[in-house]
């Protein structure tokens, strides 16, 4: 994208700005479009944008997108006008480019989900396949909302998940900082003046000097094993078997996999759920759900689903033959084919396990919050007791 600086008139007088197009004919276009009659256009000097279009938005900015074009197409707006007044007031400059780009496409004829596709970046297939529903059925601001409350609903999830995650990270990262910092600058100075008096050292003492010397000497050796078995896990969890193994160990970590399971729950009923009610194919959904489940036994788990289904079983059979999912869950889903009303409990379900994260959380920062003041308090009184042991024994020898 570049920007473009433009004088013209229009009918309320001299018009004069800055506008963001990929060339100069799409930035006389879209003027034109705004009924301005451009009279000089330049490029700016350095005004090409870092942006790159179709990479991802924040929840929060499509959540807002989301619901302003569901509240303009209610008010009757013409599409390409809701198009074109959400591309000028968004606060993200690559949802600005591509909802632009998708107001010029949906000009030259082609359907809202059409172009949205051609930025899947940003458009999911979740967001394209309920668009392509609602402008079919005519129902497109009622699918708007749905969307919006979807993602709203999905990032608050999000956060409680994160949430549980910052505390004990951050405590863990000030007592590693600590722990270096005693070791690479107090320790030694206590084991020079040991060293001056000359007397045998108690074990601890002995245990903690030597240890010091150690991070002293192999200090980067240290930082750069840390940073590779970092970049090693990302690239081992970048391929099909890595991820497949780190998502499985995952929800068998004692404490944090009952969360991490329970977030897997509840973002494939609200998914599946949103799909369902909205009128997608059950078929369709499953393989969106999977696509986006984010874990992936769950996604394996939704796939085999999805075939068991195609050779007509019901959907709570596959799922609960896959140990993924909790039994309450599954009966419910049972009962939901059984009466029809399939979308209504998953969403009773999502809601519940909505519930149930927010409750995991809390039980978690309050379970973690004294392990981690112990663990904290430990480490670094037990460096502190083992430097001063050797002091209270010579105090004990004076007397």
């Amino acid at each position: 994208m570049a920007v473009y600086a433009y004088q013209g008139r229009s009918a309320i007088g001299l018009q004069k700005g800055e506008i963001e197009a990929p060339d100069r004919m799409a930035a006389v276009g879209e003027l034109r479009r705004r009924a301005i009659l451009v009279t000089q256009i330049n490029e700016k000097a350095g005004g090409k944008t870092p942006v790159r279009i179709g990479s991802k938005v924040k929840d929060k900015e499509m959540a807002i997108f989301t619901r302003q074009f569901s509240t303009m197409i209610d008010a009757g707006l013409p599409l390409v006008q809701c198009l074109n007044i959400l591309a000028e007031q968004s606060e993200s400059r690559n949802l600005r480019a591509v909802t632009a780009n998708v107001a010029r496409n949906v000009e030259e004829g082609t359907t809202l989900a059409e172009g949205m596709r051609k930025h899947h970046r940003t458009f999911n297939d979740l967001f394209t396949n309920m668009v392509e529903v609602g402008e079919a059925g005519g129902i497109l601001d009622v699918i708007l909302q749905r969307l919006a409350s979807y993602i709203e609903k999905t990032a608050a999830l999000k956060r409680k998940v994160k949430g549980a995650l910052v505390y004990p990270i951050v405590i863990v990262g000030v007592a590693v900082l600590v722990i270096m910092f005693m070791l690479t600058f107090v320790i030694p100075t206590f084991a020079a003046m040991f060293k001056d008096m000359g007397a045998d050292l108690p074990l601890p003492t002995r245990i903690v000097i030597g240890l010091s010397d150690f991070v002293r000497t192999y200090i980067l050796l240290l930082i750069a094993g840390l940073v590779g078995c970092v970049f090693a896990i990302r690239s081992y969890y970048r391929t099909e078997g890595g991820k497949s193994t780190i998502d499985a160990l995952l929800l068998r970590i004692p404490i944090f996999g009952p969360l991490i399971r329970k977030v897997a729950v509840a973002r494939f009923t609200r998914t599946l759920g949103t799909l369902v009610q909205s009128g997608v194919p059950i078929l369709e959904g499953l393989r969106i759900t999977a696509s986006t489940s984010g874990n992936k036994v769950v996604e394996k788990a939704v796939l085999q689903c999805r075939t068991s289904v195609t050779e007509g079983k019901t959907l709570a059979e596959p799922l609960k033959g896959s140990g993924v999912f909790p039994p309450m869950v599954t009966q419910m889903i049972a009962v939901g084919e059984q009466t029809g009303a399939l979308d209504a409990m998953l969403s009773k379900i999502a809601d519940f396990y909505d519930d149930e994260v927010d409750t995991a959380v809390n039980t978690l920062t309050a379970l973690l919050e004294p392990i981690m003041i112990v663990f904290l308090g430990g480490v670094v009184g037990g460096l502190v007791v083992a430097m001063y042991l050797p002091i209270f024994k010579l105090v004990t020898l004076i007397k």
